[in-house]
């Protein structure tokens, strides 16, 4: 690979299920709950939304579980929205199409205008992508975009993942030292999704520093935080993508760009704005999601030594099973995605012995579902070898994430990648000095220090 620019800053972040990825963490002190949702006499229920949540928020959604599962709130952007948090309540919501991805059903009042979108994505003319969309528009484009996004396509780029891989590792490896996030959970995504897209080498730093500035500006749901910047990186993807369609349409090459703009439907292609949004937010929500993955999964197993071990032993015995089973528990346990992206009620409807009103917000709590006691044994319990795990992890129903093979295979690559090349991998500080970029829709590490033996 071309010579490695130094990493800029990656603190906060975007993302979804369909596609995946999206973060911020408030500096406002925790936030009140909604009256209506807590029945009279109930234990205090815990602040939401601090610092000291972002940091392990199991034990908040474990108390809305209990008491409150569906849950009103107001989020440090004024908004105010249901919190989902049970496994069968997620589920159900997930798949109910009274549920609409659409924002233009959120009946939002003057102050909340624009606080649940992609800044700039309106104006860039990036609307029009999956997760935006409903039914019949969302069938159509999922049906063309998945013939373009195939498991042969994800299956035929494992090499390039692996070269990745070990370049970035090569970079940090004689230091005997690294932070995991910087040099590596964050690059190796990126580059691997230009790759995937066809964004040609030369380019591919520009989306590298788009992506930082997202990642340092962007946070959706909160009132804080400087969107202008996310804008103006969304600006510049935008008309750099506009003009690679072009090219792809001129000169299509073995790319999912080409593929894109190649993938009929009957006769109908994907309009410009259509490939430009799709191929948006692969790249934008598509990243994301395998830089926490990463770091979530790496950090889990220095917590958890008696799995890293029983994984290490299964990787040097040459096998694979557990490291695929593995993969799926690291994304129930601490996964990359914790609340799946914004939904809004076309109608009256009730959810969890809570009626919510047409325009209302919901935000199905992935990260709370997948501890719920009802459907998993001993959920907050570390489990490679977990079997029965249907985690909804990258959603569920329709917006089922369209990326989740690909990320898969990154981090199944990296975590096999670092455990065989850095056995004796540590962490460099105490757990208690490790920031969290948590907030509404992504949870991940703002940094993850890391020392080893430098290999002979």
């Amino acid at each position: 690979m071309h010579d490695q620019p130094p990493t800029p800053d990656v603190p906060v972040a975007p993302g979804t299920p369909e596609a995946p990825g999206a973060a911020g963490i408030t500096e406002a002190p925790g936030i009140p709950n909604a009256p209506g949702t807590v029945a009279p006499g109930t234990p205090d229920a815990p602040e939401l939304f601090t610092w000291e949540f972002a940091t392990d928020p199991y034990p908040a959604y474990a108390w809305l579980r209990e008491h409150a599962p569906v849950h009103r709130t107001r989020l440090p952007s004024g908004v105010e929205a249901w919190l989902v948090t049970r496994y069968g309540d997620a589920k159900q919501a997930l798949a109910d199409q009274r549920l609409s991805k659409n924002p233009a059903h959120h009946d939002e009042p003057a102050h909340a205008k624009g606080k649940t979108g992609i800044p700039g994505e309106r104006k860039a003319e990036l609307m029009t992508h999956l997760l935006n969309i409903d039914p019949p528009d969302h069938t159509r484009l999922r049906r063309l975009v998945s013939k373009a996004f195939t498991p042969r396509t994800v299956a035929q780029f494992a090499p390039r993942v692996q070269e990745l891989t070990d370049q970035l590792i090569d970079a940090f490896a004689a230091k005997g030292e690294a932070d995991l996030i910087h040099e590596f959970a964050f690059p190796l995504p990126i580059y691997a999704i230009c790759d995937l897209l066809g964004v040609p080498r030369e380019d591919q730093d520009d989306f590298r520093d788009w992506a930082g500035m997202m990642l340092r500006h962007f946070k959706p749901g909160h009132g804080g935080g400087p969107r202008g910047g996310v804008a103006r990186s969304v600006k510049k993807m935008r008309n750099y993508l506009a003009e690679l369609i072009h090219k792809k349409r001129e000169n299509p090459g073995d790319d999912l760009i080409s593929r894109l703009i190649e993938a009929s439907d009957h006769g109908e292609h994907l309009t410009e704005n259509e490939a430009a949004a799709m191929a948006f937010i692969l790249l934008f929500a598509g990243f994301e999601t395998t830089v926490n993955l990463i770091g979530n999964g790496v950090y889990a197993l220095l917590c958890n030594p008696e799995q890293r071990e029983r994984l290490q032993a299964s990787l040097d015995a040459g096998e694979t099973g557990l490291l695929e089973t593995g993969i799926e528990e690291l994304l129930r346990y601490d996964g990359p995605v914790e609340m799946a992206t914004w939904r809004f009620a076309t109608e009256p409807l009730t959810l969890g012995g809570q009626d919510i009103a047409a325009g209302d917000p919901v935000l199905v709590v992935l990260a709370a579902a997948d501890r719920d006691p009802e459907r998993f044994t001993e959920p907050d319990t570390l489990d490679l070898g977990r079997r029965d795990n249907q985690h909804l992890g990258y959603g569920h129903g329709i917006h089922y994430c369209l990326g989740a093979p690909l990320a898969r295979l990154e981090g199944q690559t990296a975590l096999a990648t670092l455990l065989r090349r850095l056995p004796d991998l540590r962490l460099a500080v105490e757990p208690g000095d490790l920031r969290w970029r948590g907030g509404l829709i992504m949870r991940g590490l703002r940094t993850l220090p890391v020392e080893f033996t430098p290999p002979g």
